[in-house]
């Protein structure tokens, strides 16, 4: 737990790091702290996309976006989990992480990200820790690979369980599969056909 005290205070204090999850090893920082963000998509180079954010639970990622029924639906089956949920944003999103108006959001289902968010305000940019267009770290080792001295603090929380990227959903206008990961498509409809 000592670890987890020292990397939420290299957060509050505008720092970046990396630490493990149920799928990959994320890379994270304040979601609103500019400079941090700014420094991340430097690390991760020629970033294009937006900065995923993670959230300890449904009530901290409500204050972040605007959850339709068929949000409320997934979050409740798959959360803590494997599912990247992209909603519109609120207005107080900074614009780099939702420069379109929407933004992914993710409860993952490992107890160190757990107790690290719940030590962060409940959320932490998630994107994954590495180069754009080079594979996801799975271990700490890898992450010390391929980012060296560029963050600057890493959690090591052993090899990440699934060791594949979530599914990421867009339901900010309606319902599309943007990557295909450990929850399929017809575990997704099946859920929202039911209602649960």
């Amino acid at each position: 737990m000592e670890g987890l005290v020292l990397a939420a205070k290299v957060v509050r204090d505008g720092g970046i790091l990396s630490y493990p999850t149920d799928t990959v090893y994320g890379l994270g920082c304040d979601p609103f702290a500019q400079p941090a963000l700014e420094r991340i998509i430097r690390v991760k180079g020629d970033r294009k996309k937006p900065l995923p954010v993670l959230v300890k639970a449904l009530d901290e990622a409500r204050r972040i976006a605007d959850f339709s029924e068929q949000a409320t639906i997934l979050a409740a089956k798959f959360w803590p989990g494997p599912l990247t949920l992209v909603l519109k944003a609120k207005a107080a999103v900074p614009r780099v992480l939702a420069p379109s108006g929407t933004i992914g959001l993710r409860s993952p289902n490992h107890v160190t990200c757990l107790n690290l968010l719940d030590l962060c305000s409940g959320c932490l940019v998630g994107t994954s820790a590495n180069r754009t267009g080079m594979d996801p770290a799975t271990t700490a080792e890898q992450v010390v690979s391929e980012l060296g001295n560029n963050v600057d603090l890493i959690v090591d929380g052993g090899r990440a369980p699934l060791g594949v990227a979530s599914t990421v959903v867009d339901l900010s206008s309606d319902f599309a599969i943007i990557r295909q990961g450990p929850i399929s498509r017809e575990e997704l409809q099946k859920c929202l056909r039911n209602g649960r």
